[in-house]
């Protein structure tokens, strides 16, 4: 009987690893929008929450809808992602409170330089901020300013893939712009540089490809044009199940480019649509004849809305399960 007992002990010490991994594979990644009205998608909403199974919480791209570090909507979070430092992304200003203002005409009231909103939030949450390029040395430098530690900036590159709190992070490029702006430079310097009209350059701006505990892998697009990496490397390689897509045209792809990247480069599951730059909705529906509507159209998968404050749920195939 001991002989027995001892027997079955082993075997579920050998099953066990199993059974987690199986368990982590069946979990969903939780994405959650923190645009600028609840239940909306605005003009300036980039901002969103990743939770992976493991509830490893990544912040994308604050912007200037996350209402600084106190917003109530952001809990917990580990790791800050940036795509590049243009002022809607890294957050420049933001809304003064949860809903300040409308979405046509929000209340970006709060100045967040020279820190930035990315910066003062990882340093209200002990985060880590994630990018590539140049960028760290930027990010290290604002964080010891804040008093926070320079090596939670932290530098992922093209061709790699970082783990950061078991969930896989690296960059992949993306065709735009990355100027920072004088008032994060300050100083004399600063004054020079917005006198003669010109940024400091930190590299190139970038997407990020995410792998999570579930083996969903999303792919966040960045501000971009088209790419022929979102053929080889985010479809051919990384084989991404989950996008979220630029559509805002003039800067970016618009609804017709954008669509066509879906549709005949990554060929995903699932597509959340994001810096449209337009009011896209009221009382949560598509207003017709914008840019989102336009691509919901022109898409062959299908298209979820990030309606600020509404949580969907993705498993690792990149259906969505939950709130959309």
């Amino acid at each position: 009987m001991q002989r027995i007992n001892f027997m079955r002990g082993i075997v579920a010490i050998l099953i066990l690893p199993l059974w987690l991994t199986n368990a982590m594979a069946a979990g969903v990644v939780k994405i959650t929008p923190l645009g600028g009205q609840n239940g909306e998608f605005c003009k300036l909403d980039r901002a969103m929450i990743f939770e992976d199974p493991n509830g490893t919480r990544i912040l994308y791209d604050a912007g200037r809808t996350v209402a600084g570090a106190s917003d109530p909507r952001l809990g917990n979070i580990d790791v800050v992602l940036v795509s590049h430092v243009h002022g809607d992304h890294i957050g420049n200003r933001h809304n003064k409170a949860v809903n300040a203002g409308s979405c046509e005409k929000p209340d970006m009231s709060v100045d967040a330089t020279p820190n930035s909103n990315s910066v003062n939030i990882a340093v209200a949450k002990k985060a880590k901020i994630v990018t590539g390029s140049e960028m760290p040395g930027f990010f290290a430098s604002r964080l010891k300013a804040a008093g926070a530690n320079p090596k939670d900036s932290m530098l992922v590159r093209f061709g790699a893939m970082k783990t950061v709190g078991g969930v896989g992070i690296t960059t992949v490029p993306a065709v735009h712009s990355n100027g920072l702006a004088t008032e994060f430079v300050g100083g004399s310097l600063g004054e020079m540089m917005k006198a003669t009209g010109i940024t400091a350059y930190v590299g190139p701006p970038t997407g990020y490809v995410l792998k999570f505990s579930n083996g969903l892998v999303v792919y966040l697009s960045g501000d971009t044009g088209i790419t022929a990496e979102q053929d080889v490397v985010v479809r051919g390689h990384y084989a991404a199940k989950l996008v979220v897509m630029n559509i805002g045209d003039t800067y970016t792809t618009g609804p017709t480019e954008a669509a066509y990247v879906i549709n005949k480069l990554i060929k995903p599951t699932s597509v959340i649509p994001s810096h449209a730059n337009e009011v896209a909705t009221h009382s949560g529906k598509v207003l017709a004849g914008s840019r989102t509507e336009s691509f919901i159209k022109a898409s062959r998968v299908p298209v979820h809305i990030p309606l600020s404050g509404k949580t969907m749920s993705f498993d690792r195939k990149g259906k969505c399960t939950a709130g959309c």
